[in-house]
């Protein structure tokens, strides 16, 4: 690596920084704290790529915020364009691993579905990710450089933390994320833009809940705990059933203590992937209208991508039809998902950059045995 590259490695990213922090900054240089603003503006407002771009900052200021910190933007590194228009890209996060980020143009709307994790420690049987294993947690910066540095991020309407990655598992950054796309200070977006997916961890539901206003979608899959148990490990440590209970605590709640009148700020779903003869019978379905009876929420129905190595087979649209029917005649709100990206593996459960991380673990190897030999 040369003398630049790696002075530029050791410069921590602005990208992901509060107002507050940014003004903790601009202090630690013997700035005013205006000038923390003046950084948040050119963040958030005009997605400067430098902090030589910054141009309402002093020479001497900018000059002193480049000895230690950069902007934190880096351009995607591949892309895949699929038939439909769905677009997927591979970044190199700060520490020089790799994740994947969907683009998902739709007529009027454009859905962004980012990464929080390189991996993922869920482990469930349906999911690429899953099989990854866990490799790193993304930094606030790298979460945000996906939207950040996305060559359509103009016409983004919506963003889904539904990538590589389990949310809850990655809170921190997370909400630290959210935080600045929705701040009035940050991307001043409604929270209603943002969906933040999770198979319902306890330590990170309850925060979750408590400290956002982000939509949210538990991804379900079964709704009978042993066949939950079956697909996705998580199960056996915190259970739907008490996820749900956690759940009707909150305003999804159709008996909730609030005011019944007062405008509901989030939206609930859940996430049911159809397998063919394991979750797709009217048992399954009158066990789902059990399972979220109390709650105002809605099913998205999803259609299974085969992944090797996998004794699980997805559904025709004929059985997914007449399982969304017979929710929604229960009263139960439900749509199927439509499939986007399938032919460059960016549909749901698809995303994967294994061998990105294996390549780069045989780099490393390289790079150190030849600095030992020398």
């Amino acid at each position: 690596m040369k003398n630049g590259e790696t002075v530029m490695a050791e410069r921590k990213p602005l990208l992901g920084l509060t107002l507050d922090e940014l003004r903790g900054v601009a202090a630690s240089f013997g700035l005013p704290a205006f000038v923390g603003k003046q950084m948040a503006d050119w963040l958030y407002k005009k997605q400067a790529r430098d902090i030589a771009d910054m141009t309402n900052l002093s020479k001497v200021a900018r000059e002193k915020l480049a000895t230690a910190y950069c902007v934190g933007c880096a351009e995607p590194v591949d892309c895949q364009r699929s038939k439909d228009g769905t677009v997927k890209y591979l970044y190199r996060t700060a520490d020089g691993h790799f994740v994947e980020t969907v683009f998902i143009p739709d007529a009027d709307r454009a859905t962004l579905c980012v990464s929080c994790q390189v991996g993922c420690k869920m482990g469930c049987a349906f999911c690429m990710t899953g099989r990854q294993g866990y490799v790193a947690s993304l930094t606030a910066a790298d979460i945000l450089n996906q939207i950040y540095a996305l060559p359509e991020r103009e016409r983004l309407t919506n963003i889904v933390f539904m990538g590589q990655g389990e949310p809850f598992d990655n809170l921190e950054n997370v909400l630290r994320a959210t935080k600045v796309l929705t701040a009035d200070w940050g991307y001043g977006w409604s929270p209603r833009r943002i969906t933040v997916s999770s198979v319902g961890l306890a330590k990170g539901l309850v925060r979750f809940l408590d400290e956002s206003d982000c939509h949210l979608a538990i991804s379900l899959h079964h709704p009978l705990p042993e066949g939950r148990a079956q697909l996705m490990p998580a199960e056996k440590a915190f259970g739907i059933r008490d996820v749900v209970e956690v759940l009707k605590q909150y305003d999804f709640c159709r008996q909730r203590p609030l005011d019944p009148s007062a405008p509901r700020q989030r939206r609930l779903s859940f996430e049911y992937i159809v397998f063919d003869g394991v979750n797709d019978t009217l048992r399954h379905a009158d066990a789902l209208l059990e399972l979220v009876r109390d709650l105002d929420c809605r099913v998205n129905l999803i259609r299974f991508h085969d992944i090797p190595d996998t004794p699980l087979h997805g559904v025709g649209d004929e059985k997914m039809v007449r399982f969304r029917d017979y929710l929604t005649a229960h009263g139960l709100f439900t749509t199927i998902r439509a499939s986007r990206g399938q032919d460059i593996f960016a549909a749901c459960g698809l995303l994967s950059t294994a061998k990105n991380e294996a390549q780069r673990e045989q780099t490393c190897a390289l790079n150190k045995n030849h600095n030992y030999h020398d």
